[in-house]
């Protein structure tokens, strides 16, 4: 094997490689004798058809193998004997081959920064805080009373207004024809909740009780019943009650409503709660600042390949956000492979510059001191993912259990947080006591600030010393600006490749909203 290099400019390399003829050609004998083992052909005992024969027969797959696996081999040798760590998979551009002739080709790739994570001394922070008021209880217990909606039976001459419910019996038809999953006797529908497709629950404003109502509404082209997406359809419905919402009393019989013994042991899990939450507040509040300053401190090259994916990825999540949200169709975006937007696009990049730096910092650290992710915290995170799909649960196991990819990716933030759980150990931290209103618009400015990233603080420059993993851990970040279309949020974290999505329900109401 000869290796010429052709480039070496910062990160980028290319290298062309020559890979003899006579290597080739043992290679070649080498695959036919092992295709000539098991060859069975009209005429020749097992292991006994010549080789030239074997090569007019199967010369030409064998002679792919043979390129393939030289390729391979070459290319990997090479990164070994250069300390080569490819950023991201090398481009390989092979020239034409002949038989009987030297392979060629040429590697374009780039590769990973060297890191100094040797002196790394963790930042001084500081640890907001927030104490669980009763204020801060009565106001949440106050919230969930008014989600316990009640409704009691209304006179016969009062009009349904929005937010009241109505007893009703209904059956859909089209085109006078009656639907499958289109009735229903004695619903309860509360007016304004949106459990029913567009236009039905506002038709019924206004009714009384005794009154037939005649509901003409389209269902929508995307309903998950395709005989019924974007069909109109005719509801005769008869209102046999009108329901006035009742206002909900905080007191023993409420919370024993909602499973608990009494209004106490109600407000002590809601305490816990509350608590548990102020702790996420707080350590997404250590952890911008951790990542800020780590931003500030740390300042080195980072391969264009992996900027240009991550900032592929996050422009493709505000497409599908705001398709999803209904601010934009899928053809608004047809042909833009970024904002059109020059100065968006920047920040977005400039965003993605961030994501790639941090991650490999994270990376080289984790590494550094040997942080590892087992087997059974990525099992934790397959069974989370797999309850987010019930009935699916085997198929969610299947898909993770035969894509490698896919289980990198729930790895990836499980590593993340166990350095950054690693760096605020070793960090010191200084403590400030606030209220918890403070601490949520702490973590919402912070977010608000990363959504800007052209105004953030220029990185002070660090030596590199070492090289990175070419592990990537992701950081979160806050919506960056958004599209023409009422942009989505840039910094949303990439989703990761999930496993199959749920299905509608096999029975559901006609009448009622899709998924």
């Amino acid at each position: 094997m000869q290796i010429e290099e052709l480039l070496n400019e910062g990160l980028k390399r290319e290298y062309k490689v020559v890979v003899g003829a006579k290597e080739l050609d043992d290679r070649l004998d080498a695959v036919l004798d092992e295709f000539r083992a098991t060859a069975r052909i009209k005429g020749f005992r097992p292991g006994k058809a010549p080789l030239s024969l074997l090569k007019r027969m199967h010369g030409e797959r064998a002679k792919g193998q043979v390129i393939s696996e030289a390729m391979q081999e070459t290319s990997t040798k090479l990164f070994e004997e250069k300390n080569i760590r490819p950023a991201t998979r090398p481009e390989v551009d092979m020239d034409e081959y002949e038989e009987g002739k030297d392979l060629a080709y040429t590697l374009k790739l780039e590769i990973l920064p060297e890191i100094s994570v040797d002196e790394f001394k963790a930042p001084k922070l500081e640890r907001w805080t927030a104490e669980v008021s009763d204020k801060d209880i009565d106001d949440l217990v106050e919230k969930i009373a008014g989600q316990q909606k009640s409704f009691k039976k209304a006179a016969k001459t009062a009009k349904a207004a929005e937010g009241d419910a109505v007893l009703i019996d209904y059956v859909g038809s089209i085109d006078g024809v009656e639907f499958d999953g289109g009735k229903g006797d004695d619903f309860q529908l509360e007016l304004g909740s949106g459990m029913f497709i567009p236009g039905f629950e506002d038709q019924l404003v206004g009714s009384k009780a005794g009154q037939d109502v005649e509901v003409k509404v389209n269902f929508p082209a995307e309903y998950h019943a395709a005989d019924l997406a974007g069909k109109e359809a005719v509801f005769a419905v008869n209102v046999k009650e009108v329901r006035k919402p009742a206002e909900a009393t905080i007191d023993d019989e409420l919370a024993k409503n909602m499973g608990f013994d009494d209004l106490a042991a109600l407000k002590e899990t809601v305490k816990g709660q509350l608590e548990a939450d102020n702790g996420s507040l707080t350590r997404a509040h250590m952890k911008r600042g951790l990542l800020d300053a780590l931003a500030d401190e740390y300042s080195f090259d980072v391969p264009a390949g992996m900027v240009d994916m991550e900032f592929r990825q996050i422009w493709e999540q505000i497409k599908r956000d705001a398709i999803s949200s209904g601010e934009a169709k899928a053809e608004d975006f047809d042909g833009q492979d970024e904002p059109a937007d020059k100065e968006e696009a920047a920040e977005f990049r400039a965003i993605a510059e961030r994501r790639v730096r941090l991650g490999l910092l994270l990376s080289e650290l984790g590494v550094k001191n040997n942080i590892q992710v087992n087997q059974e915290e990525v099992n934790r995170k397959i069974i989370e993912e797999a309850r987010r799909f019930p009935g699916q649960e085997a198929q969610v196991f299947e898909f993770y259990q035969k894509n490698e990819e896919a289980r990198a990716q729930l790895r990836a933030p499980i590593f993340e947080e166990k350095v950054v759980d690693f760096i605020l150990e070793q960090a010191e931290v200084s403590e400030k006591s606030v209220s918890r209103e403070d601490l949520e618009k702490a973590v919402r400015e912070i977010d608000e600030e990363e959504a800007n990233p052209t105004k953030a603080k220029k990185p002070a420059k660090k030596a590199a010393a070492k090289k990175a993993p070419a592990k990537k851990a992701a950081e979160k970040k806050a919506p960056a600006k958004k599209p023409a279309a009422k942009k989505a949020a840039a910094e949303k974290k990439p989703a990761a490749k999930k496993a199959p999505a749920k299905k509608a329900p096999a029975k559901k109401a006609a009448a009622k909203k899709a998924d």
